[in-house]
């Protein structure tokens, strides 16, 4: 259940229309998903929400698109976030992501929480030779 109402036509208004295009024209797609529509209460967060995203994960880089994509199924999945854990997937597996680099994306996943828990649990303390700001 949303906390804010899907608007019924939300590209009357222009800002939102001029998004949503832009949604399309990157994406190659006619189509524009729910976070999107329901962002659509806010022409301003969703321009920004666009901008940022279309930057991050549209944008060529360093990183490979597959791998922005798995990367961010593991923080969805951490946050708890289901319609991010459920989109991005489906974004990754558009994009070549085997079923073998799934199940090994989430053993990395579950390995990552358990260990992070351990740690976190332990205080253990950051060894020295881990510290970026120690001089070489």
């Amino acid at each position: 259940m949303s906390t804010v109402e899907k608007h019924p036509n939300p590209e009357t208004d222009p800002r939102v229309k001029a998004v949503f295009d832009d949604i399309r024209a990157t994406r190659k797609s006619d189509f524009i998903n729910n976070m999107w529509l329901y962002l659509a209460f806010d022409a301003d967060l969703l321009e920004k929400t666009w901008a940022e995203v279309k930057a991050v994960m549209a944008t060529p880089s360093a990183l490979d698109p597959l791998v922005k994509e798995m990367l961010y199924i593991a923080v969805s999945v951490t946050n708890g976030c289901s319609y991010c854990a459920h989109s991005h997937t489906a974004a990754a597996k558009a994009k070549g992501m085997t079923s073998a680099e799934h199940a090994d994306l989430l053993r990395v996943i579950a390995l990552a929480a358990k260990t992070n828990q351990l740690a976190t649990a332990l205080q253990v303390p950051v060894d020295p030779v881990f510290d970026a700001d120690k001089p070489a």
